[in-house]
């Protein structure tokens, strides 16, 4: 895997988050798990791949992040920059790919868990063929990991997944994905439009079941002007635990204390 930048999305959403009102802070980046916030958490496993030379956090006041300790050169020992967040975390991917350019690995501040070994793992997995490679964790392994934990399940023909906020826009055609993305975020409260946009036949066969994996990436592929998808599945279950509710964060400190 040649050098890489690095874009964690660590803005918050228009008039507030409420992670980070429930935490008391401006910013769920900025909530404390295992006495460190998230955003160092995140940086510094990011900062000890060999790969990743350069790291770009995206958030809409970079001073928020000019006293944390994890963050500083020193620590670090590779540069850290900041951009201005976009409309969304997809308009904002965007940005980042037209002026960083590919490769581009991307996370999302509240993967408080995140492992350096995980990243490790998903870049020595990722086709080098592939446009775009996205992490999942497989059920099993997210419930040995967690057994109470409650995710959104990703069910296909083959098995039931769930997201790792894991990315890797590796070539030019990640940006027609980036686009196909922008345009599902815009659909999101339209889901006529969206199964429009994604092909009946093809969310039918979701809806019932009978879609697997590898045809889903395909299709997202084809809709994304012919780039190619590819998926990674970690082995490390806690790998899918990010922070959208008070539950996950009582969970994330749980496994950290542990």
């Amino acid at each position: 895997m040649k050098q890489l930048t690095a874009l964690v999305l660590a803005g918050t959403r228009t008039g507030g988050d409420p992670m980070a009102a429930h935490a008391g802070v401006s910013h769920k980046a900025l909530i404390e798990v295992g006495g460190r916030t998230m955003i160092e958490r995140v940086v510094c496993a990011l900062a000890a791949v060999p790969e990743v030379t350069r790291i770009v956090v995206a958030i809409e006041q970079p001073e928020l992040l000019s006293g944390l300790a994890g963050l500083q050169p020193a620590v670090l020992g590779k540069p850290l920059s900041t951009m201005s967040t976009a409309s969304g975390p997809s308009a904002t991917v965007a940005a980042a790919l037209a002026a960083q350019g590919v490769p581009l690995l991307v996370t999302t501040a509240d993967h408080a868990l995140l492992e350096t070994a995980w990243l490790t793992e998903f870049l020595a997995a990722c086709p080098a063929d592939a446009d775009v490679t996205a992490a999942l964790a497989e059920r099993a392994a997210v419930e040995a990991a967690a057994p109470h934990t409650r995710r959104t399940w990703l069910r296909f023909a083959d098995g039931d997944y769930s997201g790792c906020n894991l990315f890797l826009m590796a070539r030019p055609a990640a940006a027609g994905v980036v686009e196909l993305w922008r345009e599902l975020e815009r659909h999101r409260k339209d889901p006529l439009r969206m199964m429009q946009r994604l092909g009946w036949l093809f969310a039918l066969r979701y809806r019932l079941g009978q879609l697997t994996l590898s045809a889903a990436a395909a299709r997202l592929g084809t809709l994304a002007g012919g780039a190619r998808l590819a998926i990674v599945t970690l082995r490390d279950g806690r790998a899918a635990i990010d922070v959208d509710k008070p539950t996950d964060l009582e969970l994330a400190r749980e496994l950290v204390n542990r």
